[in-house]
């Protein structure tokens, strides 16, 4: 087996740990590019673990990216892409993706570097502090208590305002309302005063007020799309496939109080496109 396919069999993994470190599929692609390009120019002694080397070259990758971030502050961290998996309804698995979803917003808001990159490979790819403690440049026990600083501030960061189940029953009334074209019920799940930021190719624009959402429902045509639920970032959210089948829009939702009060609506064909989304 060549270098080429050796690395092809550990990139899935590269890449999902890249990506829960850094936030964004596009950043993971780049780190784990640069992998690549380093082990093709390797010429040192044989790798015995190369699963284990191909993660410690990653990570440190990683770590120089979250270092270059914390630099400079005026990057804008709200614009990583979002996490989103499939939101079934069992709640082991809700709770499993509530975990990771909310650990990556608090750790990408909160966490110095080597704090959050120890706490995603342990906790979440269950990597030994021995190996974590040579990527981050600290001893073991250093790298030990970096992830377990991080971790009591993910245990401890803000909680969705409503129970998940209270979350998922408000989107779902919400679909059912827009397939449906029921505007009445609509109006009993969305907040009067609600804030919808619309992501296009051409900038971000805000509209406040449930209107806004009521006349997008009004101008659409439930036959020629499909609309799921989705976990995004941990809360119930909505992914949109067009009649080609590709995604044409996500919405990351926020629940009070039994209704909708904030949406954001990812509508760029790029940034969907690169994102690591459930299939249809």
């Amino acid at each position: 087996m060549d270098r080429t396919e050796q690395f092809e069999q550990h990139r899935a993994r590269l890449i999902a740990v890249a990506t829960r470190a850094l936030g964004s599929r596009a950043d993971a692609e780049d780190a784990v590019q640069e992998a690549w390009l380093r082990l093709d120019r390797y010429d040192g002694a044989p790798i015995d673990n190369l699963g284990g080397w191909l993660t410690r070259v990653v990570g440190r990758i990683c770590i120089d990216v979250l270092r270059t971030r914390a630099a400079h502050p005026e990057d804008d961290f709200d614009d990583a892409d979002p996490v989103v998996t499939e939101d079934d309804g069992p709640e082991d698995a809700a709770i499993a993706a509530d975990t990771v979803g909310l650990a990556l917003m608090v750790v990408l808001d909160f966490l110095k570097p080597e704090e959050r990159l120890a706490f995603v490979l342990h906790d979440l790819f269950a990597v030994p502090f021995a190996e974590i403690g040579a990527i981050v440049g600290r001893s073991p026990d250093a790298a030990k208590m970096a992830a377990s600083r991080a971790r009591r501030r993910v245990q401890g960061g803000p909680r969705p305002v409503a129970e998940r189940q209270e979350q998922r029953a408000v989107v779902d009334a919400f679909l059912a309302a827009a397939r449906g074209g029921d505007f009445e019920a609509l109006l009993t799940v969305l907040d009067p005063d609600l804030t919808w930021t619309l992501r296009t190719p051409r900038g971000e624009r805000v509209m406040i007020g449930a209107n806004a959402v009521l006349d997008a429902v009004r101008r659409g045509d439930p036959a020629r799309i499909e609309a799921r639920r989705v976990s995004v970032n941990g809360a119930p959210g909505v992914l949109v496939w067009g009649p080609t089948g590709k995604p044409v829009a996500l919405m990351a939702c926020t629940v009070v109080g039994g209704r909708i009060v904030d949406v954001v609506s990812t509508l760029d064909p790029a940034r969907l496109a690169r994102m690591d989304l459930p299939a249809r």
